[in-house]
């Protein structure tokens, strides 16, 4: 459970960082302009994507296996793009939010939470592995 809580802030603290770099991606939190109410907001966010992560990218990736394989796995920067749109739908439900501009934002979007998850994956390699020792 703890590793799960782990991966949801890091989720979150990716798709804050990404509103910052990709111009196409924005959120709105509940309500606009409390502290807390963002940063439950990212973590709202990132609950939701954990789970869209989880069930649905899971059978996608599993029906669309052939694709992986022909495209070299270039097909998931595309699969991540629509679960993040996914998000999106969801989030539209509670009216705040994840917002993007469009597909493309949310593949780029995509791309650099990504590259963020590895970063933090890379960072933090060496004290899950301590951790796993005890």
């Amino acid at each position: 459970m703890a590793r799960f809580l782990l991966r949801v802030v890091i989720n979150a603290v990716a798709i804050w960082l990404t509103t910052f770099i990709v111009g196409g991606v924005h959120v709105t939190p509940y309500p606009p302009g409390d502290t807390l109410a963002t940063v439950l907001t990212y973590l709202l966010i990132a609950v939701i994507f954990a789970i869209v992560n989880g069930v649905v990218g899971t059978l996608i990736r599993i029906v669309a296996f052939p694709l992986y394989i022909l495209t070299l796995g270039l097909i998931s920067f595309l699969v991540n793009g629509v679960l993040l749109l996914l998000v999106e739908w969801i989030m539209s439900f509670f009216g705040f939010g994840l917002d993007t501009d469009g597909f493309w934002w949310a593949v780029l979007a995509a791309i650099v939470i990504s590259i963020i998850n590895g970063i933090f994956a890379l960072l933090l390699r060496p004290q899950l592995k301590e951790r796993r020792r005890r």
